[in-house]
């Protein structure tokens, strides 16, 4: 395999189609605001997110391969990630660099909004960054931040980014839209880290699914789907999201048979895969079907 290619795998492409989806909730908010954002504003915004995305992809692979830690972890389709620099340990510096150029090109673009929008955009931008660059090497030996960042980053920094980015008002639909990414991104990440908790113990992270036990994090995996459900049935009712938004709910089977499989599969590698690759199918469709549900 080529350096090239590793730096790309490094990226880990087949998951950077969360931030277009977070994107496209705050497009599909501002749509509903009535005002159509400018079409290079909108293209920027998705191009800064995905580049956002991939920089911290590509700097956890480095720090994971610099720390010890690609090389003591079990990979799963989901978890543990590409495994390109353990193949090809000549990247790395390749890996470091394309992700300090992706996040300068992100700052480029957040400095374009900038002048165009102002302190809202210094106050969203100054904290993806800050994600960005903690998340790996610090972030991760805290339980709280650890189970917050990425949902926080995914939510309210980035679809709150996108409608101050793209001129829309924060309204309470904004605000209901970023809480459901919130906890559900929360607890995307949360589950993703179950088959790496002995792994990433040795290094010396201190994330929740090590500091509580699996089981626990599986009561937790539960409760934020609860939550996430709930803000979205309450936002509902209250009027904060149109009726259509109810189309979210057809996930809600799926995500009630995962919570009820994921205690009894947490050490049978086989069955815990499988429902990992259903929890990513369960957010990618609950959110894309919030889009959907925006946009009627």
């Amino acid at each position: 395999m080529s350096e090239a290619i590793a730096v790309v795998r490094a990226s880990r492409p087949n998951f950077l189609v969360l931030a277009p989806l977070c994107v496209g909730q705050g497009v599909a908010v501002a749509w509903q605001q009535g005002e159509p954002p400018a079409l290079l504003d909108t293209l920027l915004v998705f191009v800064g997110a995905l580049l956002a995305h991939a920089a911290v992809n590509l700097l956890n692979e480095y720090e994971d391969f610099e720390s010890g830690l690609d090389l003591i972890t079990t990979r799963t389709p989901f978890s543990g990630g590409s495994g390109a620099l353990p193949e090809v340990p000549r990247a790395a510096k390749r890996v470091l660099a394309a992700a300090i150029c992706t996040l300068a090109l992100v700052i480029l673009i957040g400095l374009y909004f900038l002048w165009q929008r102002g302190l809202p955009m210094l106050v969203l931008g100054t904290a993806g960054v800050a994600l960005v660059l903690t998340y790996t090497r610090w972030i991760t030996r805290s339980p709280l931040l650890c189970l917050l960042a990425p949902g926080i980053g995914f939510g309210p920094v980035m679809i709150l980014g996108t409608l101050v980015a793209l001129g829309a008002k924060l309204d309470a639909t904004a605000i209901t839209v970023s809480l459901i990414s919130l906890l559900l991104v929360s607890e995307l990440l949360l589950i993703n880290q179950i088959p790496d908790a002995e792994a990433d113990r040795k290094i010396g992270r201190r994330h929740l699914v090590i500091t509580f036990g699996t089981l626990f994090a599986a009561r937790l995996v539960s409760a934020l789907f609860v939550a996430g459900y709930a803000v979205l049935i309450t936002g509902i009712f209250a009027g904060w999201l149109p009726l259509p938004s109810i189309l979210s709910l057809v996930t809600a089977p799926f995500a009630l048979w995962l919570t009820r499989k994921l205690p009894r599969a947490i050490d049978q590698p086989d069955a815990l895969n499988v429902l990992l690759g259903t929890n990513v199918a369960i957010l990618l469709a609950t959110l894309a079907l919030l889009i959907v549900g925006l946009s009627l």
